[in-house]
């Protein structure tokens, strides 16, 4: 199982950029699909974006805005971004990453997680 360590989050008004980062422990990161989740304050974990181990395919939750949210990776790095812009509060959330299930990329591929990085947008 890969190590993960999410960082790059932050408070930031609405209207404001972010970009998370998720880095690997281990040399096996390239050939692994990883995704994006978040959970808000009361609410359950839910799927925000994926990519494939080349990068050459990409998968969105229906609710999000591809407009505002960019999934990214640089395998030479052991590392998968996650880019926002034009923040909203309903934002607002702990940001995780995990590896995602090779024919569902909207699932988990593990059942554990990360310490998560927090997103806070409030003015």
């Amino acid at each position: 199982q890969v190590h993960l360590v999410e960082s790059g989050g932050g408070l930031v008004e609405p209207g404001g950029s972010l970009s998370l980062s998720c880095a690997a422990s281990e040399i096996t990161f390239s050939i692994v699909n990883m995704g994006w989740y978040r959970q808000a304050p009361g609410a359950e974990l839910e799927f925000v974006a994926a990519i494939s181990r080349s990068g050459d395919r990409t998968l969105y939750a229906s609710y999000i805005d591809e407009d505002r949210f960019t999934i990214s990776r640089e395998n030479f790095k052991n590392t998968v971004y996650l880019q926002m812009n034009s923040l909203k509060p309903e934002d607002t959330a702990v940001y995780y990453c995990n590896a995602v299930d090779d024919s569902d990329y909207t699932l988990p591929r593990h059942d554990s997680w990360a310490q998560g990085t927090q997103v806070t947008v409030s003015s």
